[in-house]
């Protein structure tokens, strides 16, 4: 108790003036659920990945507060390469190198499955039958969502065997193994549990499924599906390689109108020369950025470009970015986070997974000032105990 106060002391200087037995009462209280709440606010917004989660569990107060709290430190998933014999994976923070957590047994199925994207703490979950489903990393709680072959539209798929799939668009067909999810994107509310999936399907047309869907919507008329693609605020950016940039606003959809509002626009830029990929990214301040990615051969280290876009009339125009400022960028994510208050996260910089020699497990973080890109940490497990690697930033208030 003497090593708790000790840390939460310096919140005096906060609050006004109060009498010797309120301070009395405000520092020693009956019990710990009797703390006021913005002192208890205070210190749960201090506290590292781990006991933020114990103190949660400490009483209901605790738990109540804990959720309006805002205590995000991303966490970097490790995943096991062995599937017969691990149902868990490792999490890794920045601020605690020393250490690895281990998350409970998710279940025979999450050790066969393939995380394809995350949101929160719930993670996109493939099978090897390519059946979809979002799993809480911590809670465990499954949302399963429609088999990818129900599909609503112009595209008609057909599962002939196992993971064997029969696609077809007006003359045009293809029978093959294995589906192509391209660019999964996903959003979920903690408390209701209304969320929202949408991927490429095979190039051919954009997808989403929504919670009480039985099937996939098809959306027509995107002038590319060879993109990338970013939800945010209820909208969907895409970004084509060819540098179509579209905007379609899914309120509509989430309040029960299955009608979309879709606005066409073309980013001026041309992609770099040798730009390997294109990714959309989402700064704290809801702007929204376009990342160019290059491999230098000479230096065999990646090199970035950043742009800003923004209206100019009915035409989507892109503008280089030189500084992220006190934020830092996750590019797996699309999103930037700010970096002050993390220690061992750097600020103005790009965290990205996977080097050129496509080890999934190597986490890089790369400095728009310096412009030089370093290896963040180096596991004990070897490369052949993992299989890859993958931001996730776990919140009870994320939306």
């Amino acid at each position: 108790m003497y090593l708790f106060f000790k840390r939460v002391k310096f919140v005096k200087s906060f609050f006004p003036p109060l009498s010797a037995l309120s301070w009395r009462r405000t520092l020693y209280p009956n019990t710990w659920s009797e703390l006021p709440l913005d002192l208890l606010n205070l210190v749960l917004e201090r506290l590292g990945f781990a006991d933020f989660k114990r103190a949660k569990s400490v009483c209901s107060s605790w738990y109540s507060t804990s959720t309006v709290t805002k205590n995000q430190v991303p966490l970097l998933i490790l995943f096991p390469k062995d599937k017969n014999n691990n149902n868990s994976c490792t999490l890794f923070n920045p601020e605690e190198k020393d250490r690895l957590y281990k998350t409970q047994n998710l279940g025979v199925e999450f050790a066969k499955s393939v995380c394809i994207a995350t949101y929160g703490s719930w993670l996109l979950m493939q099978d090897p039958l390519y059946n979809l489903y979002i799993l809480n990393l911590f809670t465990g709680e499954r949302i399963n969502l429609p088999p990818v072959e129900s599909q609503l539209g112009m595209v008609k798929v057909e599962r002939t065997m196992d993971d064997w799939f029969h696609v077809s668009q007006d003359m045009i067909t293809s029978t093959s193994k294995g589906m192509n999810i391209g660019s999964p994107v996903f959003w979920i509310n903690e408390e209701t549990k209304d969320y929202i999936v949408l991927w490429v399907l095979e190039i051919l047309c954009v997808v989403y499924a929504k919670k009480g869907d039985t099937s996939w919507n098809q959306i027509p008329n995107i002038s590319d599906y060879d993109c990338d693609m970013l939800y945010k605020d209820h909208k969907l950016f895409i970004l084509s390689d060819t540098g179509t940039f579209e905007i379609l606003d899914f309120s509509g959809v989430m309040m029960g109108n299955d009608k979309t509002f879709k606005q066409v626009s073309l980013c001026m830029d041309e992609p770099w020369c040798g730009t390997e990929t294109t990714k959309l990214v989402a700064t704290v301040t809801r702007k929204v950025l376009k990342v160019e990615k290059l491999w230098i051969p000479s230096s065999r280290t990646w090199a970035f470009r950043v742009f800003k876009i923004f209206s100019s009339g009915k035409i989507k125009k892109c503008k280089k970015v030189d500084s992220l400022g006190d934020e830092a960028m996750l590019l797996d994510l699309g999103i930037t986070v700010p970096a002050n208050d993390i220690e061992g996260f750097y600020k103005n910089s790009i965290y990205f997974s996977g080097s050129h020699e496509e080890n999934p497990t190597d986490i890089f973080h790369f400095n728009l000032e310096t412009q030089k890109m370093e290896l963040l940490h180096k596991f004990d497990c070897s490369p052949a105990q993992l299989s890859s690697a993958r931001w996730f930033l776990p919140s009870l208030t994320h939306t």
